[in-house]
């Protein structure tokens, strides 16, 4: 007969035996193991940057979701697109910058090139820049914590000045290789600065996947401004740009512009890297429909060179001059 000490001792060692023989109990510990393993692996970060480089059909979708604020309407979906051309313009181990061409029609039957948006990737960055305020970006330093493992992703304008920048991890459990921002402040793109909105920035999270047909950006944003004298939401922005391979577009036209072209841009990014530098950060006045005060005339600079009406030398001295004199303080 067995006492009460002894069923007491049978019942737990019962259980312990059932609780290693159950599959789920046996299986989690190799199964957390692989998930840690699906971050902070360099090489396959960098080859799933560098996957986003290439020719594609573009699709630009951006949509108001959830007003937040009581007589708010939001805006209409606005549906857009194009091809661009993706060239990865540095491509190092722990630094890759693509920059996209787009190349749209202009109306008239003849082919436009534009050097649209760059996004710069770099691994375990000390620092990263962020939008602070209207006109305002600092570098954020960046905790050991924080970046381990970690790509920070920069945005820039057109004319190579920035947008935002943000810092996140490339995950590949469950299926999926994608990479997802912290939440991070930004400046109104052109879609809303033109159109007189009662917001002022955006708290947003990039996101940026891989697909079995080419790769997705999509960001979820809200729309932030003053009401009543306090800050305020006033909707919920979803915004889904996809990349489809494609060559079934002028991709001669785009390589041309970027070969006129290339030297010049590699300068302007380097005196908006100075000045960044030199500052800890940067103050730029923000224009609606060029982005920033140096928009037009550094994109008409690149133009000139393009059409043989300046060299790559004078535009160049131009384009200093111009970057100087507007983050002078």
């Amino acid at each position: 007969m067995i006492g009460i000490g002894g069923r007491r001792s049978s019942h737990i060692a019962a259980i312990v035996v059932a609780f290693a023989a159950w599959p789920d109990a046996a299986a989690a510990r190799p199964a957390a193991a692989a998930v840690q393993a699906d971050y902070g692996d360099q090489a396959r970060d960098h080859a799933a940057i560098l996957a986003m480089a290439g020719t594609f059909k573009v699709t630009f979708d951006m949509r108001e979701t959830t007003p937040l604020v009581a007589g708010y309407t939001p805006y209409p979906a606005k549906i857009s697109g194009g091809h661009e051309l993706v060239r990865a313009i540095v491509d190092t181990p722990d630094h890759v910058v693509l920059q996209h061409l787009l190349v749209v029609a202009d109306g008239n039957g003849k082919t436009m090139v534009i050097k649209h948006w760059r996004q710069d990737w770099t691994f375990q960055p000390a620092h990263v820049l962020t939008y602070v305020a209207p006109g305002r970006w600092t570098l954020r330093p960046v905790p050991e914590a924080e970046r381990r493992g970690a790509w920070s992703q920069t945005v820039w304008q057109t004319d190579d000045s920035p947008r935002y920048g943000g810092i996140g991890r490339w995950r590949y459990d469950d299926g999926a290789t994608r990479w997802t921002s912290d939440e991070t402040r930004r400046p109104l793109a052109r879609r809303d600065a033109t159109r007189g909105v009662p917001y002022d920035h955006y708290l947003g999270t990039n996101r940026h996947v891989l697909t079995p047909n080419g790769w997705v950006h999509e960001q979820d944003n809200a729309k932030i401004g003053s009401k009543d004298g306090r800050p305020a939401t006033f909707v919920h922005e979803y915004v889904v740009n996809s990349y489809v391979p494609a060559r079934d577009f002028p991709v001669a036209a785009a390589e041309d512009y970027w070969a006129k072209t290339h030297d010049y841009w590699a300068i302007v990014r380097a005196g908006w890297d100075a000045a960044i530098a030199r500052d800890g950060g940067l103050a730029l006045g923000e224009v609606a429909d060029s982005g920033s005060v140096t928009g037009h005339q550094l994109m008409l600079l690149a133009d000139d060179i393009v059409h043989g009406d300046a060299t790559t030398a004078a535009a160049s001295e131009e384009a200093r001059d111009l970057i100087r004199g507007a983050t002078r303080r």
